[in-house]
This record gives structure tokens, C-alpha cells and sequence, in this order.
């Protein structure tokens, strides 16, 4: 894989607490866990990470860590956006210093800048590093959507911007960036239950909540379809479906800890305000986890 196309399934890593603090060995040993089943690249410090709870030196640590981990094995494309610009320059730059393969950028949040403001805040990060810069857009958490147009100069104007993160749901829109910045341009899915839809018409793989869990099933079904055999996509896709679907019964990351905490992966601990899930919900889970064989 170049430095410059990010494809495949790579896993938006959740973030492993004890006792209300980073859980340095459990990280260690869920990255292992993604690397032996498949995963071609790893997420920390994401919306799946709990990154806005994370103190500074604790989100410095978990790139640090994954990145020490995987040993250059995959790709570690570190979360670093923030709503301050400088901010997040001073994270991606600390990424670049670690060793992270790329940087996962989300769009600045409550600030709602303009278009134009969206173009400086992304251009200004890109070009404080050399690493490959994925913008991450995600109107549903940020109120802002970064528009073609946008993306288009982006992609156009700053060499190491090479890809989005699409979250917005919308396949149309996802067929406008692709259509307007080309195939070289990395177009991933932000949501599991369109990561074929999107392969379909282009998009180049996924960054996944469920591959927590199912590494090497997302994997298996990304690989499938960029391989072009969509009937084996389309199988695991309608597999993988349910679970996709349950992993957002409640607010991102609480469904897909929980799971992971009953398949005995990790402690169910999440920071304020993520809190537990709710008892009928998380039956429903429960009866769910057990089509995979993932609990009793």
C-alpha cells in the first residue's frame, strides 16, 4: 500500500479504562488482537476512543502506545482534531513524532465555521506535517459539513491530504467527493452498515466501530469487495448487518463496549458523560452477541 492511499479495514480502536484510568496494558493487547485477525490499520484516540474525555498527556500516550505496538506491522492513523486549529496542529505534529503512518482530522466541532474557515483550519494542520492527513467528516457530532467543494480544493491544493473519513450517511454525497477528487483520493466509510454500499460505487474500505469485535469478518468483507467479489461481500455484509446496526442502540462507543465487556474482552467503563448502557437495550445486545457465538 502507498503512503498516500489508505484502503482496507482499519478499526477506530475504543480506549481501555480501569479504575478510571488508560488501561496501557489491555491497549496493548487489543492491538495485538486487531493486528492477528486481519486488521490493515489501526484508529486510536477517535470518537470510538473517547477522545474528547481523554486528558492531553493521556491521548499523547495511547498514540504513543499503539503505535509502539504495532511496530510498523499496519497503519496507525492517529486521531488528532480538536476545534482549536492550534490545538490540533500540536496533536498531529505529535502524531508525525511518534511514528503514527497518518492523522485522522475531524472536523473542527461547536465552533461551525465557514466553508472557508473549514479550508484554513485543514490546510493550516496539513501543512504543519509531512505525515498523510485523512479528514474526518462527521456533521452529526460537529454540526458542519464539509462540502465537495471543499473537499475538492483540499484534496487539490494540499498534497498530503489524502483521504476523508465520511461520515455523513450520504451516498450521495460520498459519489460527489469521489467524482471530484478522484481515485487516488481515500474515501472511507465512518459508518459499518454502508461500508459496501460506499465500496460499491468506489469508496476504498472503512473505519470501523464493530471490527472492536469482529476484526477479522470486517476485514474479510472489505478485502472481498476490493478484491471485486461482491457476492462475498454482499454474505458478510448481511451478516455483519445486525451487529452494525446494534452498535449504535445507544451513543458510539457505549454499544460496542458493552459488548466487548460481555465477550469478556475489557472492563465496561466508559468516562463521563458516556455512561452504561441501559438495562432493555443491553439485553438486546446480549441476544445479538449471541447470533455471532460472541456470548452464552
Amino acid at each position: 500500500m502507498s503512503q498516500t492511499t489508505f484502503q482496507g479495514s482499519f478499526v477506530a480502536l475504543v480506549t481501555p479504562f480501569r479504575d478510571g484510568r488508560v488501561d496501557e496494558a489491555k491497549l496493548r493487547e487489543l492491538v495485538e488482537f486487531q493486528i492477528t485477525h486481519g486488521t490493515d490499520g489501526l484508529v486510536p484516540c477517535g470518537t470510538t476512543g473517547e477522545s474528547p474525555t481523554l486528558t492531553h498527556d493521556e491521548h499523547r500516550r495511547v498514540v504513543e502506545i499503539v503505535v509502539e505496538t504495532a511496530r510498523k506491522r499496519v497503519h496507525v492513523v492517529a486521531g488528532t482534531g480538536s476545534n482549536s486549529t492550534a490545538e490540533a496542529i500540536d496533536l498531529t505534529r505529535h502524531a508525525e513524532r511518534a511514528g503514527a503512518s497518518g492523522a485522522l482530522v475531524v472536523n473542527p466541532y461547536y465552533n461551525k465555521p465557514t466553508q472557508e474557515g473549514l479550508y484554513r483550519h485543514f490546510r493550516a494542520v496539513a501543512e504543519a506535517v509531512s505525515i498523510p492527513i485523512l479528514t474526518y467528516n462527521i456533521a452529526s457530532r460537529t454540526a458542519i459539513n464539509v462540502e465537495t467543494a471543499t473537499m475538492a480544493r483540499l484534496a487539490r491544493d494540499c498534497a498530503n491530504i489524502v483521504g476523508v473519513k465520511e461520515a455523513s450517511g450520504s451516498l450521495d454525497q460520498m459519489s460527489q467527493v469521489i467524482a471530484a477528487c478522484g481515485p487516488s483520493f481515500s474515501v472511507l466509510s465512518g459508518d459499518d452498515n454502508i461500508t459496501l454500499p460506499l465500496m460499491a460505487i468506489g469508496g476504498h474500505g472503512v473505519i470501523s466501530v464493530i471490527a472492536n469485535i469482529v476484526p477479522r469478518e470486517t476485514a474479510d468483507m472489505v478485502h472481498a469487495a476490493l478484491e471485486g467479489d461482491f457476492k462475498r461481500a454482499r454474505e458478510l455484509h448481511y451478516r455483519l448487518f445486525p451487529l452494525a446496526r446494534a452498535a449504535f442502540l445507544e451513543t458510539n462507543p457505549i454499544p460496542i463496549k458493552e459488548a466487548m465487556a460481555m465477550a469478556g474482552m475489557l472492563q465496561p467503563e466508559l468516562r463521563l458523560p458516556m455512561c452504561r448502557m441501559g438495562e432493555a437495550n443491553r439485553d438486546t445486545l446480549r441476544g445479538i452477541l449471541r447470533q455471532y457465538a460472541l456470548v452464552k
